[in-house]
Protein backbone atom coordinates (compact mmCIF):
# COMPACT_ATOMS: atom_id res chain seq x y z
CA UNK A 1 0.00 0.00 0.00
CA UNK A 2 1.66 3.25 -1.13
CA UNK A 3 1.48 5.94 1.64
CA UNK A 4 0.74 9.87 0.30
CA UNK A 5 3.59 12.25 1.70
CA UNK A 6 3.39 15.94 0.26
CA UNK A 7 5.59 19.11 2.30
CA UNK A 8 2.49 21.14 3.60
CA UNK A 9 2.76 24.58 5.85
CA UNK A 10 5.47 23.12 8.04
CA UNK A 11 4.61 19.79 8.24
CA UNK A 12 6.44 16.85 6.28
CA UNK A 13 3.64 15.01 4.12
CA UNK A 14 4.80 13.06 1.06
CA UNK A 15 4.50 10.46 -1.28
CA UNK A 16 6.87 7.60 -0.15
CA UNK A 17 5.20 4.69 -1.93
CA UNK A 18 7.31 2.07 -4.36
CA UNK A 19 10.73 2.19 -3.39
CA UNK A 20 12.82 4.42 -5.24
CA UNK A 21 16.41 3.68 -4.06
CA UNK A 22 18.20 5.23 -7.14
CA UNK A 23 15.82 7.73 -7.75
CA UNK A 24 16.44 11.47 -7.09
CA UNK A 25 14.10 12.17 -4.20
CA UNK A 26 13.70 12.41 -1.44
CA UNK A 27 15.42 15.60 -1.34
CA UNK A 28 16.46 17.99 1.26
CA UNK A 29 15.07 21.17 -0.32
CA UNK A 30 13.72 24.51 1.24
CA UNK A 31 10.55 26.35 1.14
CA UNK A 32 9.43 29.83 1.80
CA UNK A 33 6.76 30.56 3.74
CA UNK A 34 4.71 32.71 3.22
CA UNK A 35 5.34 31.76 -0.31
CA UNK A 36 6.75 34.79 -3.03
CA UNK A 37 8.20 37.40 -0.51
CA UNK A 38 11.14 38.03 -0.88
CA UNK A 39 11.60 38.26 2.54
CA UNK A 40 9.74 34.91 3.61
CA UNK A 41 10.88 32.07 6.40
CA UNK A 42 12.58 29.53 4.97
CA UNK A 43 11.74 25.86 6.19
CA UNK A 44 13.41 22.96 5.81
CA UNK A 45 11.83 20.08 3.88
CA UNK A 46 12.40 17.06 2.32
CA UNK A 47 10.66 16.91 -1.24
CA UNK A 48 9.20 13.64 -2.73
CA UNK A 49 7.13 13.93 -5.92
CA UNK A 50 4.20 12.28 -7.70
CA UNK A 51 4.88 8.87 -8.21
CA UNK A 52 3.23 9.22 -11.76
CA UNK A 53 0.60 11.34 -13.63
CA UNK A 54 -2.82 10.25 -13.73
CA UNK A 55 -2.74 11.34 -17.80
CA UNK A 56 0.01 12.33 -20.13
CA UNK A 57 -0.50 16.20 -19.67
CA UNK A 58 1.30 18.74 -21.90
CA UNK A 59 3.63 20.98 -20.68
CA UNK A 60 5.15 23.34 -22.21
CA UNK A 61 8.74 24.64 -21.17
CA UNK A 62 10.69 27.98 -22.13
CA UNK A 63 14.54 28.67 -21.49
CA UNK A 64 16.25 31.56 -22.21
CA UNK A 65 18.86 29.93 -24.14
CA UNK A 66 20.86 26.04 -23.79
CA UNK A 67 24.30 27.24 -24.76
CA UNK A 68 25.54 26.75 -21.62
CA UNK A 69 26.19 23.75 -19.10
CA UNK A 70 23.84 25.40 -16.53
CA UNK A 71 20.84 25.22 -18.20
CA UNK A 72 21.66 22.08 -19.84
CA UNK A 73 21.24 20.76 -16.43
CA UNK A 74 17.68 22.02 -16.12
CA UNK A 75 16.79 20.34 -19.36
CA UNK A 76 18.08 17.17 -17.94
CA UNK A 77 15.92 17.62 -14.63
CA UNK A 78 12.40 18.49 -16.86
CA UNK A 79 13.00 16.02 -19.16
CA UNK A 80 13.93 12.76 -16.79
CA UNK A 81 10.88 14.19 -14.89
CA UNK A 82 8.56 14.05 -17.42
CA UNK A 83 9.45 10.66 -18.53
CA UNK A 84 9.09 9.34 -15.04
CA UNK A 85 6.02 11.32 -14.52
CA UNK A 86 4.64 10.08 -17.44
CA UNK A 87 3.71 13.43 -18.93
CA UNK A 88 4.60 15.05 -22.78
CA UNK A 89 7.55 18.21 -22.68
CA UNK A 90 8.05 20.57 -25.04
CA UNK A 91 10.87 22.74 -24.59
CA UNK A 92 11.47 26.11 -26.02
CA UNK A 93 15.14 27.67 -26.58
CA UNK A 94 14.59 31.61 -26.77
CA UNK A 95 18.36 32.00 -28.26
CA UNK A 96 19.88 34.61 -25.11
CA UNK A 97 19.09 36.57 -22.91
CA UNK A 98 18.59 39.61 -25.36
CA UNK A 99 15.46 37.75 -26.64
CA UNK A 100 12.61 38.36 -24.79
CA UNK A 101 10.29 38.67 -27.94
CA UNK A 102 10.92 35.48 -28.44
CA UNK A 103 10.04 34.59 -25.51
CA UNK A 104 6.72 35.81 -25.24
CA UNK A 105 6.00 34.78 -28.90
CA UNK A 106 6.95 31.07 -28.20
CA UNK A 107 5.33 30.53 -25.53
CA UNK A 108 2.04 31.97 -27.07
CA UNK A 109 2.74 29.66 -29.37
CA UNK A 110 3.23 26.92 -26.75
CA UNK A 111 -0.42 28.02 -25.36
CA UNK A 112 -2.20 28.32 -28.67
CA UNK A 113 -1.13 24.62 -29.39
CA UNK A 114 -2.31 23.33 -26.40
CA UNK A 115 -0.35 23.65 -23.54
CA UNK A 116 -1.77 22.66 -19.97
CA UNK A 117 0.69 23.83 -18.64
CA UNK A 118 3.88 26.41 -18.56
CA UNK A 119 6.97 25.97 -16.99
CA UNK A 120 9.34 29.25 -17.77
CA UNK A 121 12.97 29.83 -16.69
CA UNK A 122 12.19 33.74 -17.19
CA UNK A 123 14.65 36.16 -19.71
CA UNK A 124 13.30 38.84 -17.22
CA UNK A 125 12.09 39.32 -13.74
CA UNK A 126 9.50 41.75 -14.73
CA UNK A 127 8.93 41.76 -18.64
CA UNK A 128 6.94 38.59 -18.79
CA UNK A 129 3.76 39.73 -16.37
CA UNK A 130 1.38 40.52 -18.88
CA UNK A 131 1.64 37.38 -20.60
CA UNK A 132 2.12 35.45 -17.14
CA UNK A 133 -1.87 37.36 -16.65
CA UNK A 134 -3.32 36.13 -20.05
CA UNK A 135 -2.08 32.82 -19.39
CA UNK A 136 -3.87 32.50 -16.31
CA UNK A 137 -6.96 33.81 -17.78
CA UNK A 138 -7.01 30.52 -19.39
CA UNK A 139 -6.38 28.56 -16.29
CA UNK A 140 -3.42 27.34 -17.38
CA UNK A 141 -0.86 27.40 -14.28
CA UNK A 142 2.41 28.94 -14.68
CA UNK A 143 5.83 27.97 -13.09
CA UNK A 144 8.48 29.64 -12.29
CA UNK A 145 12.10 28.05 -12.19
CA UNK A 146 15.45 28.83 -12.07
CA UNK A 147 15.44 32.97 -12.70
CA UNK A 148 12.27 34.09 -11.04
CA UNK A 149 9.49 36.29 -12.45
CA UNK A 150 7.94 39.28 -10.13
CA UNK A 151 4.56 38.50 -11.24
CA UNK A 152 2.05 37.36 -8.15
CA UNK A 153 -0.27 35.57 -10.54
CA UNK A 154 2.98 32.55 -11.41
CA UNK A 155 1.48 29.75 -9.76
CA UNK A 156 4.09 28.27 -8.24
CA UNK A 157 8.04 28.69 -7.82
CA UNK A 158 10.61 26.24 -8.26
CA UNK A 159 13.86 28.26 -7.72
CA UNK A 160 17.23 29.02 -5.47
CA UNK A 161 17.92 32.30 -3.86
CA UNK A 162 21.19 33.95 -5.74
CA UNK A 163 21.72 36.15 -2.04
CA UNK A 164 21.66 32.66 -0.63
CA UNK A 165 24.46 31.54 -3.13
CA UNK A 166 26.46 34.06 -2.40
CA UNK A 167 26.42 34.24 1.09
CA UNK A 168 26.94 30.22 1.06
CA UNK A 169 30.03 31.34 -0.46
CA UNK A 170 31.32 34.16 2.07
CA UNK A 171 30.38 31.83 4.64
CA UNK A 172 32.67 28.99 4.33
CA UNK A 173 35.45 31.76 4.04
CA UNK A 174 34.18 33.42 7.22
CA UNK A 175 34.27 29.81 9.01
CA UNK A 176 38.45 29.56 7.99
CA UNK A 177 38.89 33.51 8.57
CA UNK A 178 36.82 34.02 11.92
CA UNK A 179 37.38 37.84 13.58
CA UNK A 180 40.68 37.80 15.37
CA UNK A 181 42.44 35.49 12.84
CA UNK A 182 44.94 36.92 10.75
CA UNK A 183 43.50 39.46 8.20
CA UNK A 184 43.45 38.00 4.40
CA UNK A 185 42.65 39.77 1.08
CA UNK A 186 39.60 38.44 -0.77
CA UNK A 187 39.07 39.54 -4.50
CA UNK A 188 35.73 39.41 -5.46
CA UNK A 189 34.49 39.16 -8.98
CA UNK A 190 30.37 39.32 -9.05
CA UNK A 191 29.34 39.02 -12.73
CA UNK A 192 27.74 41.97 -15.37
CA UNK A 193 27.29 44.95 -12.88
CA UNK A 194 23.46 45.90 -12.63
CA UNK A 195 22.23 42.27 -13.54
CA UNK A 196 19.22 41.05 -10.71
CA UNK A 197 21.32 37.78 -9.85
CA UNK A 198 24.57 39.61 -9.27
CA UNK A 199 23.32 42.06 -6.84
CA UNK A 200 21.83 39.54 -5.23
CA UNK A 201 24.60 37.30 -5.34
CA UNK A 202 26.86 40.64 -4.31
CA UNK A 203 24.82 41.51 -0.79
CA UNK A 204 24.74 37.71 0.13
CA UNK A 205 28.16 37.67 -0.12
CA UNK A 206 29.48 40.29 1.26
CA UNK A 207 26.61 40.16 4.61
CA UNK A 208 28.19 37.13 5.20
CA UNK A 209 31.84 38.00 5.42
CA UNK A 210 30.45 41.21 7.50
CA UNK A 211 32.81 41.33 11.12
CA UNK A 212 35.32 38.73 9.92
CA UNK A 213 39.13 38.54 9.14
CA UNK A 214 37.93 38.47 5.48
CA UNK A 215 39.44 41.97 3.73
CA UNK A 216 37.04 42.11 0.55
CA UNK A 217 38.32 44.24 -2.33
CA UNK A 218 35.99 46.61 -3.89
CA UNK A 219 34.21 44.42 -6.10
CA UNK A 220 35.45 44.17 -10.10
CA UNK A 221 31.97 43.72 -12.36
CA UNK A 222 32.20 42.36 -15.56
CA UNK A 223 30.96 39.85 -18.65
CA UNK A 224 31.07 36.43 -17.93
CA UNK A 225 33.23 35.78 -20.69
CA UNK A 226 36.02 33.79 -20.02
CA UNK A 227 38.67 36.87 -21.83
CA UNK A 228 36.91 39.42 -19.69
CA UNK A 229 37.12 37.42 -16.20
CA UNK A 230 40.64 36.56 -16.59
CA UNK A 231 41.66 40.00 -18.01
CA UNK A 232 39.79 41.25 -14.32
CA UNK A 233 41.39 38.56 -12.11
CA UNK A 234 44.65 39.15 -13.34
CA UNK A 235 44.63 43.11 -13.06
CA UNK A 236 43.24 42.45 -9.25
CA UNK A 237 46.68 40.10 -8.31
CA UNK A 238 48.71 42.97 -10.07
CA UNK A 239 47.34 45.71 -8.24
CA UNK A 240 46.92 43.17 -4.59
CA UNK A 241 49.91 40.42 -5.27
CA UNK A 242 49.19 39.34 -1.43
CA UNK A 243 45.41 38.33 -2.58
CA UNK A 244 44.21 35.60 -0.47
CA UNK A 245 41.48 34.28 -2.34
CA UNK A 246 39.37 34.46 -5.91
CA UNK A 247 35.99 34.31 -5.46
CA UNK A 248 33.33 34.91 -8.43
CA UNK A 249 31.23 33.51 -11.21
CA UNK A 250 31.58 30.33 -12.23
CA UNK A 251 33.13 31.39 -15.08
CA UNK A 252 35.98 33.47 -12.96
CA UNK A 253 36.89 30.57 -11.33
CA UNK A 254 37.27 28.47 -14.28
CA UNK A 255 39.37 30.98 -16.07
CA UNK A 256 41.74 31.95 -13.20
CA UNK A 257 42.64 27.82 -12.84
CA UNK A 258 45.19 28.34 -15.51
CA UNK A 259 46.29 31.72 -14.67
CA UNK A 260 47.27 30.63 -10.63
CA UNK A 261 49.05 27.68 -12.11
CA UNK A 262 51.16 29.77 -14.68
CA UNK A 263 52.16 31.83 -11.80
CA UNK A 264 52.68 29.12 -9.16
CA UNK A 265 50.42 30.27 -6.69
CA UNK A 266 48.15 27.40 -5.72
CA UNK A 267 47.94 27.22 -2.01
CA UNK A 268 48.81 30.43 -2.33
CA UNK A 269 45.48 31.63 -3.82
CA UNK A 270 42.39 29.65 -3.76
CA UNK A 271 39.92 30.06 -6.05
CA UNK A 272 36.07 29.75 -5.21
CA UNK A 273 32.86 30.03 -7.35
CA UNK A 274 29.47 31.16 -6.11
CA UNK A 275 27.55 28.79 -8.19
CA UNK A 276 28.15 25.05 -9.92
CA UNK A 277 29.02 24.06 -13.33
CA UNK A 278 30.54 21.12 -14.65
CA UNK A 279 33.81 22.90 -15.00
CA UNK A 280 34.29 23.87 -11.27
CA UNK A 281 32.85 20.35 -10.32
CA UNK A 282 35.83 19.22 -11.90
CA UNK A 283 38.28 21.98 -10.75
CA UNK A 284 37.00 20.67 -7.37
CA UNK A 285 38.02 17.28 -8.26
CA UNK A 286 41.42 18.02 -9.61
CA UNK A 287 42.23 20.56 -6.96
CA UNK A 288 42.74 23.60 -8.78
CA UNK A 289 39.35 25.36 -7.39
CA UNK A 290 38.76 25.03 -3.40
CA UNK A 291 35.07 25.31 -3.00
CA UNK A 292 31.57 26.30 -4.67
CA UNK A 293 27.99 26.04 -3.42
CA UNK A 294 25.66 23.58 -5.16
CA UNK A 295 21.93 25.01 -6.51
CA UNK A 296 20.58 21.32 -7.66
CA UNK A 297 19.83 22.94 -10.65
CA UNK A 298 18.63 19.45 -12.12
CA UNK A 299 16.13 19.07 -9.67
CA UNK A 300 14.95 22.19 -9.76
CA UNK A 301 14.30 21.42 -13.11
CA UNK A 302 12.55 18.00 -11.87
CA UNK A 303 10.06 19.98 -8.84
CA UNK A 304 8.88 21.95 -11.51
CA UNK A 305 7.05 19.38 -13.48
CA UNK A 306 6.20 17.70 -10.51
CA UNK A 307 4.68 21.23 -9.49
CA UNK A 308 2.70 21.54 -12.45
CA UNK A 309 1.36 18.01 -12.58
CA UNK A 310 0.11 18.58 -9.07
CA UNK A 311 -1.24 21.65 -9.85
CA UNK A 312 -3.14 20.40 -12.98
CA UNK A 313 -4.07 16.85 -10.98
CA UNK A 314 -6.03 19.21 -8.25
CA UNK A 315 -2.80 17.77 -5.54
CA UNK A 316 -1.19 19.65 -2.84
CA UNK A 317 1.80 21.36 -3.53
CA UNK A 318 4.37 23.50 -2.47
CA UNK A 319 4.40 27.34 -3.66
CA UNK A 320 7.63 28.24 -3.55
CA UNK A 321 10.41 25.76 -3.03
CA UNK A 322 13.68 24.85 -4.09
CA UNK A 323 16.53 22.10 -3.34
CA UNK A 324 18.81 23.10 -0.03
CA UNK A 325 21.81 24.85 -1.07
CA UNK A 326 25.38 23.08 -0.13
CA UNK A 327 28.76 23.58 -0.71
CA UNK A 328 30.87 21.24 -2.57
CA UNK A 329 34.49 20.92 -1.63
CA UNK A 330 37.66 18.43 -1.29
CA UNK A 331 35.88 16.76 1.82
CA UNK A 332 32.69 15.70 -0.36
CA UNK A 333 33.15 16.18 -3.87
CA UNK A 334 33.71 12.19 -4.57
CA UNK A 335 30.66 11.51 -2.66
CA UNK A 336 27.79 14.18 -4.19
CA UNK A 337 25.22 12.59 -6.22
CA UNK A 338 26.71 14.09 -9.85
CA UNK A 339 23.38 13.60 -11.64
CA UNK A 340 21.56 15.21 -9.23
CA UNK A 341 23.49 18.76 -8.99
CA UNK A 342 24.89 18.51 -12.90
CA UNK A 343 23.97 16.88 -16.23
CA UNK A 344 25.81 13.84 -16.87
CA UNK A 345 28.64 14.07 -18.87
CA UNK A 346 28.03 14.03 -22.81
CA UNK A 347 24.64 15.15 -21.93
CA UNK A 348 22.70 16.19 -25.42
CA UNK A 349 19.78 18.63 -25.60
CA UNK A 350 16.14 16.77 -25.14
CA UNK A 351 13.51 19.42 -26.61
CA UNK A 352 10.70 16.72 -26.64
CA UNK A 353 9.05 14.30 -24.18
CA UNK A 354 6.28 12.26 -25.32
Amino acid sequence: MKIARLLIAGSMVAFAGTAHAKDWFPYDAAKIEPPFTADGKSVDVSYVPLDKASKPWKICVSFPHMKDAYWLGVDYGVAEEAKRLGVSMNLLDAGGYTELNTQISQIEDCVANGAQAVVIGAISFDGLNNLVAEIRKKNIPVIDVINGISSPEVSAKSLVSFYTMGHSAGEYLAKKHPAGSDEVKVGWFPGPAGAGWVEAANKGFLDAVKGTALKVLEPKYGDTGKEVQLKLVEDELQANPDMRYVVGTAVTAEAAQGLIRERDLQGKVDLLAFYMTPGVFEGIKRGFILAAPADSMVVQGRIAIDQAVRILEGKDYVKHVGPKIFVVDPSNVNSVEHDTILPPDNYKPVFKVN
